[in-house]
């Protein structure tokens, strides 16, 4: 693996291969500049997770200017764009590099926010959409300028940062909001104006995104001809057709799905109906999984990248949240300690960010865009998949309500898909520094 050269401390040294093209190693020390990009993705990263969690905080408001609550069609809209965009961004992250492609993804969630303040359902719908298209290029493009940019021995631990920022993200959009537009509170300044706020934040953070970004285009000196059909598809051809890219995608997507089906999305109902906790008492337990998350994705990140090896700790991490999903559907609440297991699972499901690191140093440099956007292309679809899957299963046979045996029932099939994710972890290549790795 080659390194930054001394004399040019800041910069990308040339490759041999590739005249007038920057080397494609990461560099071996974290250089400030580099940071600051990232630092600044990350933010893009918090920035979008709390304008994608408005929506839910004001639905009263929503459902009162609509004349109805449409707020699941909306997120369903907004989770197939964004699904779809993840292919795109990873694309036209390698082929145009970090500057020409962030700063415009932050400008197109400011824009999606404007036309979200105009107030009707038409705005709204076409406003989410569009905040969808922008917001994609928060993630991947953190996880790009990471791979790219930050020492490879890093890299766990800085995707795991990134999806911490992101849960950060969505409390503050929660709270605040909730702050702003309460008619009894002190600001009550109108649901409106806080999209245009938003706007007004994203906006000033692409203009700094813009002067942070490395100048740099994409890695592959065949993306910088004439753009074609075949120019486009090739990188998809080199990740599709790497066998470990779909391990990596199907070990995430099933891994996930326990916190972002399971915890966020039934847990609150479980809790109440089947373990007979108040909705506060449930409410306040399911919150802990992303709290959790908030501590493992950095440690678990932290903790690969210290041993060099991202198997054991992607399976350690899988068994535990295999482990706390069965506690949580099979132990009686109050046998355990009171979050524990929550709290648990959230930590452990930051293994499920370790996949997306593999996908990287699977394949070769110039595609580490396109593999962070196939990456993030499989876990939306694998969760688009299960959730209509288990909400089928979450009817109640008598029409009424469902039974504590009805839940477990129902939520076998994310148990099941964790034990999936733990076979397929032994198929993956190890791919850590100390282990037998490919070109990154």
């Amino acid at each position: 693996m080659s390194t930054s050269s001394e004399n040019k401390d800041q910069s990308v040294p040339q490759t041999n291969n590739v005249p007038g093209k920057s080397d494609t190693s990461p560099p071996q020390d974290l250089k400030p500049l580099f940071f600051l990009a990232w630092l600044i993705c990350a933010l893009f990263y918090f920035f979008q997770y709390a304008v994608r969690s408005v929506p839910g905080v004001m639905q009263e408001e929503l459902t009162s200017a609509w004349g109805g609550n449409h707020i699941g069609a909306m997120i369903s809209a907004y989770y197939v764009a964004y699904a779809l965009m993840a292919l795109v961004a990873g694309i036209l992250l390698d082929r145009y590099g970090p500057r020409l492609t962030i700063p415009f993804g932050i400008a197109v969630v400011g824009i999606g926010c404007l036309i979200f303040a105009q107030g009707s359902e038409v705005a709204g719908m076409v406003g989410f959409v569009v905040q969808a298209l922008g917001a994609i290029f928060a993630f991947i493009g953190s996880s790009y300028v990471a791979a790219r940019y930050l020492p490879s021995r890093m890299l766990a631990m800085f995707i795991g940062l990134t999806q911490m920022l992101g849960m950060a993200g969505a409390a503050f959009g929660s709270k605040p909001v909730s702050m702003a537009i309460n008619p009894a509170g002190s600001f009550n300044i109108g649901w409106q104006y806080v999209w245009i706020a938003f706007a007004c934040m994203g906006f000033v953070l692409a203009v700094v995104s813009w002067f942070a970004m490395p100048k740099e285009k994409g890695d592959s000196a065949s993306h910088h001809g004439p753009l074609s059909i075949t120019s486009v598809l090739h990188p998809f051809k080199i990740v599709f057709s790497n066998l470990q890219s779909w391990l990596a995608g199907i070990v995430g997507g099933l891994l996930f799905l326990p916190t972002t089906i399971g915890a966020l999305v039934w847990a609150t109902s479980f809790l109440h109906s089947a373990e007979d906790l108040t909705m506060a008492a449930a409410a306040a337990d399911a919150a802990m999984v992303p709290i959790g998350w908030v501590i493992g994705c950095p440690l678990l990140g932290y903790i690969s990248d210290k041993i060099g090896r991202r198997k054991p700790v992607l399976i350690i991490g899988a068994l535990l949240i295999l482990a706390a999903s069965l506690a949580a559907i099979y132990v009686p609440v109050g046998t355990l300690p009171t979050y524990s297991v929550a709290l648990v699972l959230g930590i452990a499901s930051g293994a499920a960010m370790l996949p997306f690191s593999m996908i990287k140093e699977t394949n070769p440099s110039q595609v580490k865009g396109t593999a962070a956007g196939v990456m993030n292309f499989l876990v939306f679809v694998t969760t688009g998949i299960m959730s209509p899957f288990i909400s089928r299963l979450m009817i109640p046979a008598d029409g009424i309500a469902l039974t504590l045996s009805e839940y477990q029932t129902a939520f076998l099939p994310l148990v099941g898909g964790v034990i999936v994710a733990i076979i397929l972890s032994f198929f993956l290549h190890e791919t850590g520094s100390s282990g037998t790795k490919t070109a990154i």
